[in-house]
């Protein structure tokens, strides 16, 4: 069975934003859909998210996919980088390869990011941005596609593709993981 891990970003939660519409979706595509409540989201640690994800998704194999948002694509990236099996793939919203200026993100990047690592255990990455996101620059884009081969979709006036953005379906991301998962 295919299953999908959605995670959220830093003060995210799982029933914010796109993300309940997008588990009922994948749910009536056979997937089984988890949304774990990360831990200590308004202090997000890297150890701590990580950990959290390897107890969740517990065997990954070529049937798990992974929809990450915002500070949830770090998180996904450096559990995808720490685990020796291959994934089904990942689809990234607004993921970024540094901590933006926060020093609240700090722990998730004091040791270079494994690049090909990652590319090891994931040959099928999209990414997904904004082109007016307040955060995160369009520059992410190119270091993906340059780091990671990654697939680049640009959409208009998403802002941060958040619920406070007024952003609860995503048909974007439905669209890539399915095509990723035949």
């Amino acid at each position: 069975m295919k299953r999908a891990f959605l995670i959220h970003g830093w003060e995210g939660y799982p029933k914010e934003g796109w993300r309940p519409w997008l588990k009922n979706e994948l749910k009536k595509k056979k997937f089984k859909v988890e949304i774990p409540a990360m831990p200590d989201t308004k202090h997000p640690k890297m150890n701590a998210w990580v950990g959290y994800m390897k107890k969740v998704v517990s065997n990954p194999n070529k049937e798990c996919y992974f929809i990450g948002h915002s500070l949830g694509c770090i998180a996904i990236l450096r559990y995808i980088e720490g685990i020796n099996n291959e994934v089904g793939g990942i689809v990234m919203v607004a993921g970024f390869s540094d901590n933006l200026g926060y020093e609240e993100l700090s722990s998730f990047f004091e040791k270079p990011i494994n690049w090909e690592k990652i590319k090891k255990n994931c040959k099928k990455i999209i990414t997904i941005f904004s082109d007016n996101d307040p955060y995160v620059s369009l520059k992410y884009a190119d270091i993906f596609k340059e780091k990671l081969k990654a697939k680049i979709i640009i959409q208009k006036n998403m802002k941060h593709f958040s619920g406070d953005d007024g952003i609860t379906e995503l048909p974007v991301v439905l669209n890539e993981i399915l095509e990723i998962a035949k």
